[in-house]
Order: structure tokens, then sequence, then C-alpha cells
């Protein structure tokens, strides 16, 4: 499994070194920057540069963040990078390990509709901007699949293309999770390839794991971070796929995949 390496820097100086700024992300929704702590390369997100939205609280994005890594260790798979609160140079935010992706792979794509490569899911179709028909598909992959999990407990609302990093090494990291945790069904996703299939016992051994931690230290560590109605919901959508032990169908009145969705 690929690390995101983090030099020699400890847990204490990536919490309390100094956080210097080296540039920003523009294309993002909310506030985001490019820092370094002793060397290591970080992503910045402050709460002061939150958007405010119609159906998430104001001010809680850096903390479904960091709920997002405490899940993520719970479940053993190294879904979402290193990510922690701290102070900054503009504010309390969210701090997460720079993770680089590799430009040669793209583990969700948009292809013609008949040119669909083996190993590979079809998700939808629809139309470019020369009215082509073309088909969004994802890999069939492991390491998509336990990530397609982890979206699933999280409730995540906001699991675009490009918020699943391919590393060299062959390792999926997925980010972006300040929309996730919702007491009210949000899951909005790229990765419906495996809609029905049972899951494997890897993946339900994963989902026990977070199940039985939400009664000790990861539901105390995600009641610092979420209501307690949030902490209850992730463990009812716990109970809900382990009693069903296979992929939902989308539900609801919202969109089930976001748009745009890269």
């Amino acid at each position: 499994m690929s690390e995101v390496s983090t030099g020699a820097a400890d847990a204490g100086t990536l919490a309390e070194g100094e956080l210097e700024l080296v540039g920003r992300i523009r294309e993002a929704s909310n506030a985001t920057f490019v820092g370094r702590i002793d060397g290591v390369s970080v992503v910045y997100k402050p709460v002061a540069g939150e958007r405010p939205l119609w159906d998430f609280p104001d001010g809680t994005l850096a903390r479904r963040e960091a709920a997002a890594h405490a899940l993520s260790e719970s479940f053993g798979w190294d879904v979402v990078p290193r990510t922690w609160l701290r102070d900054g140079p503009l504010g309390h935010g969210m701090v997460q390990v720079w993770c680089e992706p590799d430009p040669a792979q793209d583990p969700v794509d948009l292809v013609p509709a008949d040119a669909v490569p083996e190993g590979w899911l079809h998700v939808f179709d629809g139309l470019d901007e020369d009215d082509r028909i073309v088909s969004l598909i994802h890999e069939d992959s492991a390491a998509l699949r336990r990530m397609a999990v982890f979206d699933i407990v999280a409730n995540n609302a906001d699991r675009k293309g490009g918020h699943i990093l391919p590393t060299a090494a062959g390792h999926r990291y997925g980010v972006d999770h300040g929309l996730a945790f919702h007491t009210e069904h949000k899951l909005r996703t790229v990765l419906w390839g495996w809609l029905g299939k049972d899951l494997d016992a890897d993946e339900v051994a994963g989902v026990e794991r977070v199940r039985a931690s939400l009664a000790g230290d990861l539901g105390a560590l995600l009641g610092e971070l979420l209501t307690p109605d949030e902490v209850e919901a992730t463990a009812q959508r716990c109970d809900a796929l382990l009693a069903r032990a296979r992929f939902p169908a989308p539900a609801g009145q919202m969109p089930a995949v976001p748009w745009p969705p890269f």
C-alpha cells in the first residue's frame, strides 16, 4: 500500500510547526492553499475561506475533512491522506499532507460510448460539447471499491473524478471530504459501477471494524468533530450496509452524481 511521505517531520511538528504558504489552488470552490511544514508539502483550507452552503452548517467543512481521515484510519484502507486541524496564517483550518497524483493514470474517465475498455465499469451516458454520446466510466479495482464503501459510510456528497488521486505506485487516495457525514442521505458519487454487487469479505470486515470502533475510540473522536446525530447516523449507515452486504442503489430526490463529475 502506498504511503504519503511526510519526510522527517513528526506529528508534533506537523501540528505545531510553522505553516508557510507557497501557493493557492484557484479552481477550488473554497479557499485552498498549498503550504509547507518543515519541508512537508500540505494542503491548507482555513475555516474563514469556506463558502456558506444551503445544506451544510457554516464553518464545519474542516471538521468533516478531519472526521473523514479518522474514518479512513478506522477502516484501515488508507483512503484519505493524513489530515488534521490546526492554526495557520489565515486562521484555524484543515491541513492535509499533499498527495502528488500520477498524470499518466485516470481512474475515472470519459470515453466514446462504444469504447469502454475491458476492466472498466460504465456509470452513465451523456453528450459532450459536440453532442456526441460519451460514457462516464471508472476502473474496476479493489482500491476504488474500498473508496466506494468508505463513501457510503461517510455519506460523501461530492465524490468527483478529480477527488480521486492515483499515485505512481498504484494507490488511490480520496480527497475533499468537506461535504460528508450529513444526517440526511446525500451520497453523490461517480463510483456507481458496482451497484447491487455483493461486498467481499474484506469490505464487510472493514465496515465491521468501523462499527465496532464507533462504540469506542472512533466514536469519541468523531464526537469532537461532528454532532451526536451525525455520529449516530454514521453508525446507522454501517448497520444498513452490513445488513444488506451489497453496494446500494441511488436513493432520494437529489442527483446521484455530483456536477460537474470532474
